[in-house]
C-alpha cells in the first residue's frame, strides 16, 4: 500500500482531516450562533446586508463560472486577467484552490456514484453534502484533470490561495471600518464575511447532495444526477445537474431560455464583450459546436 493510502487510512477507516474539520466547525458555529447573536444584540446595517449580497454573488459566480465551468470543464476560454479575477472571486468562497477543487470535481464526473467519487451520494445526504470533507481521501486525483497543472493562472491562484482567502474576509471588515469604525467593521465582517462564506459553502454543497438525491432526470438516468430548479436559485444556475452530467462541457447548466442560470448569462455577456471565446454548447443533445 502506498504512503498516500497509509496516511489516509487508519485501521481500515479513513483518517480524520483535522484542519478541515476544525475550520469548517469554526465557520459553522460562528455563522449559526455568532452571526445571529450579534445581530440580535447590536443589529446589522444596510451596508452589511448590501456587502453580503454583493460578495455572495461575486464569490458564488467565482465558483460556478471560474472554478466549475471555466477551469474544471473548459467550457470557454478567456484572457488571463479575466481568468485571474474569476479565480480570486472563487477563492473568496473558502472552497480550496481551483486546482484542488477542479481535480476533485473531475474525479466526481469520471467516477460518479462509485467508490472513488469524492462526494458519493450513494453514501447518503450528509456524507455527500459535507461529511466527505472531514476525512482524508485515499484516492489520487491528479490524473483526472491534468490540464489544471498546465494552466499558469490556476497554479498562481493555488500558490496564493491563503492570501486570497484572507483578502476576501478582510474586505468587508475594511469596508465597514471605513464607514463607521471598528464596530461597523466587525459587523460587516461577521455578516458579509463569515455568514456569507457559510451560505456559499452550503449552497455549493447542495449540488453534491440534493441534486444527486431528489429531482427530475429528463436527460438521462445513467447516474444519480438530478435537475432541481429551486437549487438553481441559490447556486446561480447550477441546479440543472442532470443536464450538466449528460453534457458536461456545455457552458450552460440550464440550456432552455427560461432556465434560471446567471452563470451562463455572465459567460455569454463576457463573450459579447470580447472577454470570452470558444463557448461550448450542445444542440439536441448530440453534438458540440
Amino acid at each position: 500500500m502506498s504512503h498516500h493510502l497509509n496516511a489516509a487510512i487508519e485501521n481500515g477507516r479513513r483518517a480524520w482531516d483535522i484542519p478541515t474539520a476544525v475550520l469548517f466547525s469554526l465557520v459553522t458555529v460562528a455563522a449559526l450562533i455568532g452571526v445571529p447573536l450579534f445581530g440580535y444584540v447590536y443589529g446589522y446595517t444596510r451596508l452589511d446586508w448590501t456587502m453580503s449580497g454583493i460578495l455572495y454573488l461575486i464569490s458564488g459566480l467565482g465558483i460556478t463560472v471560474g472554478y466549475h465551468r471555466m477551469a474544471s470543464h473548459r467550457s470557454f476560454r478567456c484572457p488571463d486577467w479575466v481568468k485571474a479575477a474569476l479565480l480570486v472571486a472563487g477563492g473568496w468562497a473558502l472552497e480550496n484552490s481551483a486546482l484542488k477543487w477542479g481535480t476533485d470535481h473531475a474525479r466526481h464526473h469520471a467516477r460518479v456514484d462509485q467508490k472513488e467519487d469524492p462526494y458519493n451520494a450513494t453514501k447518503g445526504f450528509w456524507y455527500s453534502h459535507c461529511g466527505w470533507l472531514f476525512t482524508k481521501d485515499p484516492h489520487k486525483t491528479e490524473r483526472f484533470a491534468p490540464w489544471l497543472r498546465e494552466d499558469r493562472v490556476v497554479m498562481w491562484q493555488h500558490r496564493w490561495y491563503i492570501p486570497i482567502v484572507l483578502s476576501g474576509l478582510a474586505l468587508p471588515f475594511v469596508v465597514g471600518l471605513s464607514a463607521g469604525g471598528v464596530g461597523d467593521g466587525l459587523s460587516c465582517f461577521l455578516l458579509a464575511g463569515v455568514g456569507r462564506v457559510f451560505l456559499v459553502l452550503n449552497s455549493t454543497f447542495c449540488i453534491n447532495s440534493i441534486c444527486h438525491l431528489w429531482g427530475r432526470q429528463p436527460y438521462g438516468q445513467a447516474n444519480t444526477s438530478r435537475d432541481s430548479w429551486w437549487v438553481s436559485l441559490i447556486t446561480l444556475g447550477e441546479g440543472y445537474h442532470n443536464y450538466h452530467h449528460t453534457f458536461q462541457r456545455d457552458y450552460r447548466n440550464g440550456p432552455l431560455w427560461y432556465n434560471f442560470d446567471p452563470s451562463k448569462w455572465l459567460i455569454y455577456g463576457l463573450s459579447r464583450l470580447g472577454l470570452a471565446e470558444g463557448l461550448v454548447r450542445f444542440d439536441s443533445g448530440d453534438r458540440a459546436r
